[in-house]
């Protein structure tokens, strides 16, 4: 078609390409040169400035380092730049190119190659002889008739497997992560204003944490599939009154919203409070029970877990147990989450370190098997102090000056007879005003209130991004069913970094 020397001239010229009348091509004016062909010119391709780089050749206004066979300029044909299976299906048809005047082709012109199928419009805009057909193509779950605004990097979004109605919205990063077609509108969800304190749906226990939204078990979204309340082995259901949602406990007030779940192996309610009413911390026994969590226990080598010289707690029994489960499918972007968690008990002090360490637990199953990991166990309601020790969440953490019981009284623990000690971590037990467990007793010498507590800590676990998720929230009496304890909890909340998991001094 033309000769080796033909060709050899082309290339050499490139540099100086021309453009004007003679070649049917635009001029563009770039620096001090009037007219240069963008389309052509390997220094200026496509725009001013804009060299190709080594072997490349400026075809079409691009930078290619394999144009195609070489052709005669001003010379015309076919073309078609899509998949060759589609050429001619549907709306898909080929174009004519140009041959430009350094010898190569120019760019397809007039042609209709495939795009993303819109859904519900009857047309095959993909060409593959189906119409308005799904797609998942990030494999995020979501297809593009499914609501996923963004299903490849190809639509202008980073990290597309992130972004989809099933996730949550993140502050900050210029996306619409949830595709409600807003990007960084963000916002807490408050759902728990106006909740009956003795409500008979689990679900309101869920909202008063700020778990909001809801799900199924056939759909995407991202929520709270189920909740119920049942004592501590999974089985039947604990007394009415050991629930409540409470907008404060006394002087402790809610973390997030206008409410909090609140249980108690007594009842959920402090001094003057009702639905349920107040009972009394030091002797209420419903006279119910229920093995442990049987997963849990059985990781522990089928006994409680405890710490030295503390005694082991008597009888396999879990005493007035009561455990708010749920089952949440997580958002596609979420790797952990944190709630606010607040415990008490007339335990202490008397009891501090003997047999009665009533537990409190928190238990996440999930497939998250990244770093750092979810505790062996289950149970993320733990502490770990400086020397490495393991405190479950409960009467103990105040044996040992660990740091987490802080709403208190310094001064002496143990006086039961049992591990007498002391504890120099309280920092103040303004909290326990109007709980009831505020109440002067006998208890030990100056340290003489009916109980004492933590305050307000964070509980932290892993996740995968959409994954169903069972989160189970327990407290029961050990070794008997008096001198009671209670539970706060508020303010869940999803993060898109994993966390630590565990417990620890209340963090923002």
């Amino acid at each position: 078609m033309r000769s080796i020397l033909l060709a050899s001239f082309f290339i050499a010229t490139l540099a100086v390409a021309a453009c004007g009348p003679s070649t049917n091509h635009t001029c563009t004016a770039c620096g001090d040169e009037s007219c240069i062909d963008i389309q052509t010119d390997p220094l200026h391709c496509g725009e001013c400035d804009n060299a190709c780089l080594g072997s490349q050749v400026c075809a079409g206004g691009e930078c290619v380092t394999d144009p195609g066979e070489m052709c005669d300029p001003g010379e015309t044909g076919d073309c078609y730049t899509g998949p060759a299976s589609t050429e001619g299906v549907a709306g898909c048809h080929g174009g004519t190119r140009e041959c430009l005047s350094n010898g190569y082709w120019g760019s397809c012109e007039g042609e209709v190659t495939p795009v993303a199928d819109v859904c519900g419009n009857g047309l095959d805009e993909n060409c593959d002889g189906t119409a308005d057909n799904e797609t998942d193509q990030d494999g995020d779950g979501w297809t593009n008739c499914g609501g996923d605004c963004c299903d490849s990097t190809n639509e202008g979004c980073q990290e597309p497997e992130k972004v989809n109605p099933g996730a949550i919205e993140v502050d900050g990063n210029d996306l619409d992560d949830d595709c409600d077609g807003n990007a960084d509108n963000a916002v807490a969800q408050l759902c728990d204003t106006g909740l009956v304190s003795n409500s008979a749906d689990p679900t309101d226990y869920a909202r008063a944490i700020e778990l909001c939204q809801t799900a199924t078990e056939t759909d995407a979204n991202w929520g709270v599939i189920s909740a119920r309340f049942v004592r501590a082995d999974g089985t039947g259901a604990p007394v009415d009154a050991q629930k409540a949602i409470r907008p404060a406990f006394g002087s402790t007030m809610v973390q997030a919203g206008a409410s909090m779940t609140v249980i108690s192996t007594a009842n959920a309610a402090a001094t003057g409070q009702t639905n349920p009413p107040f009972a009394s911390w030091d002797d209420t026994d419903h006279g119910t029970s229920s093995g442990f969590p049987a997963d849990w226990y059985a990781a522990n080598g089928n006994q409680l877990p405890n710490v030295d010289p503390c005694p082991d707690p008597i009888g396999t029994s879990a005493m007035d147990p009561v455990m708010l489960e749920l089952r949440i499918r997580t958002p596609s972007n979420a790797q952990s989450f944190s709630m606010r968690v607040n415990f008490m008990s007339a335990e202490f002090p008397e009891y501090t370190c003997t047999f009665f360490n009533d537990f409190f637990v928190v238990l996440l199953d999930s497939a998250w098997n990244g770093n750092p990991p979810n505790p062996a166990d289950k149970n993320l309601a733990f502490y770990v102090n400086p020397a490495n020790n393991i405190y479950p969440v409960g009467v103990n953490l105040a044996y040992g000056d660990t740091g987490l019981f802080q709403v208190c009284r310094n001064g002496m623990t143990g006086c039961s007879g049992l591990n007498p000690g002391t504890i120099n971590t309280c920092t103040s037990d303004a909290e326990l005003n109007g709980t009831g467990m505020e109440v002067v007793d006998g208890a030990c010498g100056a340290n003489a209130q009916i109980g004492g507590g933590t305050g307000w800590l964070t509980t932290s676990g892993n996740v995968r991004g959409a994954e169903i998720i069972t989160l189970r929230i327990a407290l029961w009496d050990t070794s008997d069913g008096i001198l009671n304890s209670v539970a706060m909890i508020d303010n869940f909340q999803w993060s898109l970094d994993p966390s630590d998991p565990g417990t620890v001094i209340d963090v923002d």
